[in-house]
């Protein structure tokens, strides 16, 4: 499931890519099968990173010395990364976990060349107030979310560190239904038929590309999209 359209978000041969808060490496990976680029993932959990590798295992391409793919253990607050060492930057759907997400978005900021891009993703606002009214486990489960960000008030900060936005959009809209089904029955999530079949349709559509859902979601997405996603680019003096 990829938040990040690389049409609005190109990568270029030799690009070193940073996926900031990789988990089980959706982003990380996609950049590498993407282009020829160095796509580094970073993340806290050592058993995601652990599943990032044993599913990246499908996609190495060890002939090809254009690319490369290695992960790392760190602090989203202290990257072990030189000053403007990236040319692109993901942090998808990972600010809202972080006590300090203005010290993550400030070593964002370090760590990205000038004239590079970066792109953050969130969840969207109104979806995700139905999920913390429908259950308090959702988000109050450790490593949860904190908070629930308004779009334009995160794109202004953002903004403030010497970044200039470019483009929006949002993104899986029929994942919406199914995190309100898992909230509303949050102590029987994993053996409730509805969410049990809700789940059976999204894997279906993951794994199968239909046209019919893809369209509906096109459409849906700017109505009830679950992630807002800004993709922005750091000026030279910043």
């Amino acid at each position: 499931m990829q938040t990040v359209e690389f049409e609005h978000f190109p990568l270029a041969p030799g690009d070193w890519v940073l996926d900031l808060g990789c988990g089980e490496g959706r982003h990380v990976i996609s950049a590498y099968v993407a282009a020829d680029v160095h796509s580094v993932g970073v993340d806290l959990s050592l058993a995601d990173l652990v599943t990032t590798r044993e599913k990246f295992a499908d996609f190495d391409q060890p002939g090809n010395t254009a690319k490369s793919f290695s992960l790392s253990s760190a602090s989203a607050l202290a990257l072990p990364f030189a000053d403007n060492s990236f040319d692109k930057v993901i942090c998808s759907e990972v600010l809202e976990h972080i006590p300090d997400y203005r010290g993550a978005l400030r070593e964002i900021e370090r760590v990205l060349k000038p004239g590079g891009l970066f792109c953050a993703s969130v969840p969207r606002r109104w979806p995700e107030r139905i999920c913390w009214a429908l259950s308090a486990d959702y988000h109050e489960v450790p490593g949860g979310h904190l908070r629930i960000f308004r779009g334009n008030e995160l794109r202004r900060e953002i903004e403030s560190l010497g970044f200039d936005h470019y483009h929006r959009h949002w993104a899986h809209a029929l994942h919406v239904p199914f995190w309100w089904l898992k909230c509303l029955f949050w102590s029987q999530q994993d053996s409730n038929w509805l969410v049990r079949q809700y789940h059976r349709l999204l894997v279906w559509d993951i794994m199968e590309q239909p046209a019919v859902t893809r369209a509906m979601e096109k459409i849906m997405n700017p109505v009830m999209g679950k992630s807002v996603v800004m993709y922005f680019r750091k000026g030279a003096a910043s």
